[in-house]
């Protein structure tokens, strides 16, 4: 099987990332694309395992964005697995072993997520979701799920408020920052929606899968370690922009006809509201600071 990177700036925890996924009990190739990182992490990854076959970089020499990334490095990937893994996400020595095993007894499923936590040992909140449609958007910025914590009809599609499941689950949508995928499950619903640059990419293709008619799967008892944001540290403004444009993409794909179109436009709208919020935030942090 195959893990595939896509690189950008991700300084020293790219090695880190790709040590730990090589050094996995399962036996691993890895493909890393790199989107014309500046920040010396390609070199620090290239002295780490120079001569080692198990490794290819694929150099861009632009930045073509996650989907994109992945995409260009799918086509060195060979074996029936392929795992998308970010480059700040650090698999646990048996990690990759146990997910394949899963996938093995579960032909039905087409992609496995495990269970990953933030450096603090917390769950992060995206490794199992629900599909945060235009409605359950509405119930979060409401929050109506706590009004209403006993009604389905306001439950919220971030689940790390559940218990942790103690056995294998079926979920609507995993993180991409660990996505284990059967190729022919792929191959079939296709690539990574390149019409993203960053984030909903991942739940793009959990739609499609499940669509298609694969389930995907959430496994409890398999851990990775997310730093989270390692490559866009230094572009907050800019990484905001494509996670709310990305979101309002996803919307349209996926939901336009099956809203009311004063619904749909107002989530909309408060995509964009939220947008102007978290930029001002950025914005005024400095300020505060030097004050």
């Amino acid at each position: 099987m195959t893990v595939v990177t896509v690189n950008y700036n991700a300084g020293a925890i790219l090695t880190e990332a790709a040590k730990a996924a090589l050094g996995s009990t399962a036996p691993v190739r890895m493909v890393v694309a790199d989107n014309a990182s500046r920040d010396g992490s390609l070199a620090r990854l290239r002295a780490e395992f120079a001569g080692d076959p198990r490794l290819r970089v694929v150099e861009s020499g632009r930045n073509l964005g996650f989907a994109c990334g992945n995409n260009r490095a799918l086509a060195w990937a060979d074996g029936e697995y392929i795992l998308l893994l970010n480059p700040d996400c650090v698999v646990g020595p048996q990690t990759i072993e146990r997910v394949l095993a899963e996938m093995e007894r579960h032909p039905e499923a087409g992609m496995a997520g495990c269970l990953i936590r933030n450096p603090d040992g917390s769950e992060q909140a995206g490794a199992r979701r629900a599909v945060p449609t235009p409605w359950r958007a509405v119930v979060r910025t409401l929050g109506l799920h706590r009004w209403f914590p006993d009604d389905p009809r306001f439950d919220d599609f971030v689940l790390t408020r559940q218990p942790l499941p103690t056995r294998t689950v079926e979920v609507e949508a995993i993180s991409g920052a660990f996505m284990f995928i059967r190729r022919r499950a792929l191959d079939q619903v296709g690539l990574l929606d390149e019409g993203y640059f960053l984030h909903c990419e991942d739940l793009d293709l959990c739609m499609r899968f499940r669509e298609s008619g694969w389930k995907i799967l959430f496994l409890p008892h398999a851990e990775a370690v997310h730093v989270k944001g390692a490559c866009g540290l230094d572009r907050p403004v800019r990484v905001a922009w494509h996670k709310h444009r990305g979101m309002v993409r996803f919307y349209n794909k996926f939901f336009r006809r099956k809203y009311s179109p004063l619904l749909f436009w107002a989530v909309v709208a408060g995509v964009w509201l939220r947008f102007c919020v978290d930029v001002g935030v950025v914005l005024l942090r400095p300020r505060r600071a030097r004050g």
